[in-house]
C-alpha cells in the first residue's frame, strides 16, 4: 500500500520501519550525550569551556559540522550509526557547561528535570501535530533555516557584545524555530520524506538538543535560585 502526498509516493511498511528505527536510535543517541555531559563535568572541560567562550565556540562548530559532514556521508552504513553516537557524545561534552551551571544553582537539579520535561511535552505536540495533520509544512523548511542562520551569527556576536537581553531573545527565538523545525522533521519522516533513519535521528536529535539547552537556560535565568 502506498500514500501520495507532498514528499512522493511510499509504502507504509517503509514509512514505519524508518519512523522506528529513527526513534530507536533517537533513544539510544541520548546515553552517548548523559556520558558526554558526565565527562564532560568530571574533567573539568566545562570550566575549561567556560573560561575560553570564544575557543569554545570554534571548537563546537568545527566538531559538530565536521561530524555532520562525515554521517551523512556514511548514512547509508553502520559507520554513519557509530559517527552519530560519537556526534551525540560530543554534543553532551559541549552541554556541560551550561549543565555545569545549572547545577551550581540550588535547584539545579529541579531546573534540569523540568526542561527535560518540556522538552518532551513539546516533542510529543510536535509529533501528535505532524501524525494527525494534513497540513504539509514542509514549506516552512527555508524559512526556519534562515531563522537557524540568523541565531548562529546572532549567538557568535553575543560571545563578545554579552547583552543579556540579546542571550534571552536568541533562546525564545531557538526554541520556537527549533520546536517548528522538530515539526518539519517528524513530519518528514511520517509522510515518507525521508528514507534513511541515520538521518532522520540526527535532524530530530539537533532539534531537540537545541529546544532542551535553551528552554535549560532560560530557567536557569529566570528560575535559578542562588540563595
Amino acid at each position: 500500500m502506498t500514500q501520495g502526498n507532498g514528499y512522493g509516493s511510499v509504502s507504509a511498511a517503509a514509512r514505519n520501519r524508518v519512523l522506528r528505527n529513527t526513534y530507536w536510535l533517537l533513544a539510544l543517541s541520548l546515553v552517548p550525550t548523559v556520558l558526554g555531559a558526565l565527562v564532560g563535568l568530571n574533567t573539568g572541560i566545562n570550566q575549561v569551556m567556560g573560561a575560553s567562550p570564544g575557543v569554545s565556540a570554534i571548537v563546537f562548530l568545527a566538531g559538530a559540522f565536521g561530524l555532520m559532514f562525515l554521517i551523512e556521508r556514511n548514512k547509508n552504513s553502520s559507520v554513519g550509526v557509530a559517527l552519530l553516537l560519537a556526534f551525540t557524545f560530543f554534543m553532551g561534552i559541549m552541554l556541560s557547561r551550561l549543565l555545569g551551571h545549572v547545577m551550581g544553582l540550588a535547584n539545579g537539579s529541579q531546573l534540569i528535570m523540568m526542561a527535560f520535561g518540556g522538552t518532551a511535552v513539546v516533542f510529543g505536540a510536535m509529533a501528535s501535530v505532524a501524525t494527525t495533520s494534513k497540513r504539509d509544512f514542509s514549506t516552512m523548511h527555508k524559512f526556519l533555516f534562515i531563522g537557524v542562520v540568523i541565531l548562529i551569527v546572532a549567538a557568535l556576536a553575543n560571545i563578545f557584545l554579552q547583552l543579556p537581553a540579546l542571550m534571552l531573545t536568541i533562546s525564545v527565538m531557538a526554541i520556537a524555530i527549533f520546536s517548528a523545525l522538530l515539526l518539519v522533521d517528524l513530519q518528514r519522516v511520517i509522510n515518507g520524506g525521508e528514507t534513511n533513519y541515520v538521518s532522520a535521528t540526527l535532524a530530530i536529535y539537533l532539534d531537540v538538543y537545541n529546544i532542551f539547552a535553551n528552554l535549560l537556560m532560560l530557567l536557569g535565568i529566570f528560575g535559578g535560585d542562588r540563595d
